[in-house]
């Protein structure tokens, strides 16, 4: 078998290769039918993918808006679904909502009356007819859930209020005013939190800041009221008459008070209100308490405007206490200094008046004295003034004000000539670097200088002999300057002293006036030898007495006798007189100054007229000179 298969010749091999080139032949002459067939085919496919082409083009572009419309629908169907299912669950909020804050607790109602604002807000933007009935059932159940909140808030905040409190306790024991438990002002933050962001949505107004001064106010007003009918009472004088002392009145009491209670309700506003309305609630929630002091203030106006001389410190006290109060709460919280101030005026008013009122004062009073001492002792006018003017020394810090506001001077052209101290000063009266001390003192000098003119003019005519009139003058004079001396006003006046000079010359020319009467006893006329004149030192009596005639001998006798006689009078006089010490020893020595030369010389001259027999020449010079001495001492 293979050595057939080896054998085979070359003849059968390309017999068998032309037999495949045949095949291959026939194959390829069957692929370029085929490859005709299919472009004819692809012809007539193009031809009719044309024809579909342009039919469904516009098909395409139909079925994509089809496709968003459908994805728009499912869109509506779905926001649709939302929008229900808030109504659909609207039972399971109602239940809450009927239930009220304290049973469902204050957290879970909050959240479930802001889910139905959410909801209702949603319905409100979708417009749909559907849901216009659940709208106005929502909207009825959070006006409802809204009352009951601000219910809430009332019985919450009610609950924590006392009627009142009693400020003294707090006072007594330096402790802080009670404010509102934590607890519940963490609840009544959220309340108002709540709230306020109801206002911003919705545009609703919630009553809280309103419940707030109608509970908060009262309660204010009731602790304070005791304390603002005690300054009242305590304004009355037990001795009428009687200068006002500071500390004596309960205003002191009652600002403590207010600032304790005021500064603790702040405390609690800003806890509870947005910082922008703290100012509004504070101002509302302490309103009551304030026209309360200015009812107050008005009483205890009216009672030192009707016991002006001496009550007129209470006016600058209420000042000063007041003007601190509203300076702390200024500091403390930012708020009350106008509505104080506004409420002080009327004191404030009065405190000026004062200032040319006891000017006046002492011009009535010293009119209207119906007699004067025989004696020359003062009046009780000049103590009572220089009292009047220590007792103001305690009121300095509110007195300067005082003084500043009115000017140097003002005293003098304010209420005293019937204008109104409420005028507007002008640039011209207003003097940035005035000091109230320094006014204070002018105004002090002037009310002394009105004294003295006020007397002196009494004292010219209801006392006819000028020594009566000097020692008058003088003992004012002695107890002005010992009651300056002698307190604080001293710092303030000591060196405006010299202005009592002019004034302590006037009463000492008064009362030595006498002395012209005495001294012309003491001047002779008597001619005298040549050789007597040229003598040197005193004058040999007997020699001058031998060298007199009968007639002039009997003048010299007349002259001691007259001087003896007005001179004891004087004397007599001198010690009659009420005078203070200093005034005594004052007139004394100026006496003594003024006369005892002129006797001297006279006695040296004379003395022998009766040869030593006292009978004309009743004192020698030893026992003048004693004389003398007693009257000084």
């Amino acid at each position: 078998m293979m050595a057939v298969g080896l054998a085979t010749s070359p003849s059968a091999i390309d017999e068998e290769a032309r037999a495949e080139v045949d095949v291959l032949t026939s194959r390829l002459d069957k692929t370029t039918q085929l490859t005709k067939k299919i472009q004819a085919c692809l012809g007539r496919l193009e031809s009719t993918g044309q024809s579909v082409k342009d039919v469904v083009g516009p098909l395409n572009g139909e079925t994509k808006r089809l496709q968003v419309l459908g994805g728009n629908v499912d869109s509506v169907l779905s926001a649709i679904d939302r929008l229900r299912q808030p109504a659909d669950n609207q039972q399971d909020e109602e239940h809450v909502i009927r239930s009220g804050p304290d049973k469902a607790g204050l957290s879970a109602y909050l959240a479930s009356l802001k889910r139905l604002n959410r909801s209702h807000a949603d319905m409100q933007a979708s417009n749909l007819r559907a849901n216009q009935q659940h709208q106005a059932d929502m909207m009825r159940l959070i006006k409802m859930g809204n009352a009951q909140l601000e219910g809430y808030f009332d019985n919450l905040l009610r609950g924590e209020t006392p009627r009142s409190v009693e400020p003294l306790h707090y006072i007594t024991k330096n402790q802080p005013f009670p404010t509102i438990p934590q607890e519940s002002i963490t609840k009544l933050g959220l309340l108002y939190s709540y709230f306020s962001g109801q206002k911003q949505s919705t545009g609703y107004e919630s009553p809280a800041k309103k419940i707030y001064t109608e509970v908060r106010g009262p309660y204010i007003s009731l602790s304070l009221a005791n304390l603002a009918a005690a300054s009242v009472n305590t304004a009355k004088k037990k001795v009428p008459g009687a200068m006002y002392r500071a500390g004596t009145n309960g205003i002191g009491t009652y600002a403590k008070a207010m600032e304790g209670i005021f500064v603790a309700e702040y405390d609690n506003i800003c806890s509870i209100f947005s910082r922008e309305e703290w100012g509004i609630v504070f101002q509302s929630a302490c309103q009551g308490a304030l026209t309360e002091l200015a009812r107050t203030l008005r009483e205890l106006n009216a009672h030192i405007k009707g016991h002006l001389s001496t009550d007129c410190c209470l006016a600058y006290e209420v000042m000063d206490i007041l003007g601190t109060l509203s300076t702390s709460l200024e500091s403390r919280t930012g708020e009350l200094k106008s509505s104080l101030t506004a409420t002080l005026k009327p004191v404030k008013e009065t405190a000026k008046l004062s200032l040319s009122d006891m000017l006046d004062e002492i011009r009535r009073r010293a009119a209207g004295l119906q007699s004067l001492p025989a004696d020359g002792a003062p009046v009780s006018l000049v103590p009572e003034t220089m009292q009047r003017m220590q007792t103001m020394l305690e009121f300095l810090r509110p007195i300067s004000s005082v003084m500043i506001s009115i000017g140097d001077g003002g005293w003098k052209n304010g209420a005293a000539n019937g204008r109104s101290t409420d005028m507007v000063p002008s640039l011209a009266s207003f003097d940035v670097g005035a000091d109230g001390h320094d006014i204070f003192a002018n105004y002090c000098m002037d009310t002394i200088d009105t004294l003295l003119t006020s007397l002196e003019a009494k004292a010219k005519m209801m006392m006819r002999a000028k020594s009566v009139q000097g020692v008058f003058l003088a003992n004012i004079l002695v107890l002005i300057e010992r009651a300056i001396r002698t307190s604080e006003l001293n710092g303030l006046l000591e060196k405006r002293l010299d202005a009592l000079d002019p004034w302590r010359k006037k009463a000492t020319v008064a009362y030595t006036d006498v002395v012209k009467d005495l001294a012309v006893h003491l001047f002779d006329t008597v001619t005298t030898s040549r050789g007597q004149r040229h003598q040197s030192g005193p004058p040999d009596s007997a020699t001058v007495v031998k060298g007199l005639s009968s007639k002039e001998k009997d003048k010299i006798k007349e002259k001691f006798s007259s001087f003896n006689s007005a001179f004891d009078d004087m004397v007599a006089k001198h010690k009659s007189y009420n005078m203070e010490r200093e005034v005594r020893g004052m007139f004394g020595e100026d006496i003594r100054q003024k006369l005892q030369p002129l006797y001297d010389r006279f006695w040296d001259k004379y003395h022998e007229i009766d040869k030593g027999k006292g009978k004309y020449v009743k004192y020698d010079k030893v026992s003048m000179a004693g004389v003398f001495t007693t009257m000084s001492s």
